[in-house]
């Protein structure tokens, strides 16, 4: 494989098509916060950077401005969005709503493999460094998508994945108020649940494990008033 290795280390496989690798890197890179909200993207700079011309370049920055990620301002250039609160709380919504559902047929089956599994990548978490959320954070999209890969639904974890973009960049900035101790607690109870068959326990606990980041929503507002736009009151989902 020939690859292009940007400064970041990042490496593009230069026998494939450019432009929807640089969007995917490009994308965990806002995700991450490693290209914060307010950042000026430099469409030749990047080009440089990785070795390629600016045509896949700014292919990539069409992409990503449709997913509302960036945004091109005329004659000033191109930025990364501020993360968009209300789309924060939509994409939570759904998830919640898809992954409970998903959650209740899995309890209903008690599937040991699963359970098997489950338990095998929880052990993995548990090892991870409570520095590390670039890690963890990988080994948690593991733990849901195999969730609902086991359910049926990886059609659907898909479509997620398109709309918790603006979610994961919060968790991703909040993640001293997620501490990984407590994310695998929450995981070992659903689990537990699902082996147990208990469903109203198992939908309940994953409710409660991705309702986590409402609670972290409004100190990061105060904290970072200037990565928000759309800011308004969160929602009682009692």
């Amino acid at each position: 494989m020939l690859s292009l290795v940007g400064i970041d280390g990042w490496a593009l496989d230069q026998l494939k098509a450019v432009s929807p690798q640089l969007r995917l890197v490009l994308r965990s890179r806002i995700i991450r916060n490693d290209l914060p909200p307010m950042s000026r993207l430099s469409e030749p700079e990047l080009a440089k950077e990785y070795g390629v011309s600016r045509q896949p370049v700014r292919e990539a920055f069409i992409t990503l401005m449709n997913e509302g990620l960036v945004e091109v301002r005329p004659q000033r250039g191109t930025y990364v969005k501020r993360i968009d609160y209300e789309a924060v709380l939509n994409g939570r919504f759904v998830r919640e709503a898809v992954e409970a559902d998903i959650v209740r047929k899995l309890a209903k089956r008690g599937d040991s493999a699963l359970v098997k599994d489950l338990r095998s990548q929880i052990a993995q978490q548990k090892n991870v460094p409570e520095d590390a959320p670039e890690e963890f954070m990988a080994q948690d999209e593991r733990f849901h998508q195999t969730l609902a890969n086991a359910a049926g639904f990886c059609k659907a974890w898909d479509y997620l994945g398109g709309i918790k973009a603006q979610m994961d960049r919060v968790r991703f900035i909040t993640f001293e108020e997620f501490p990984i101790s407590k994310l695998i607690e929450q995981h070992e109870a659903i689990v537990d649940f699902i082996e147990q068959k208990a469903v109203p326990q198992a939908e309940a606990a994953i409710r409660a494990h991705l309702r986590e980041i409402l609670n972290s929503l409004p100190r990061m507002q105060e904290l970072y008033p200037n990565y928000f736009e759309n800011l308004r009151d969160i929602p009682n989902e009692d």
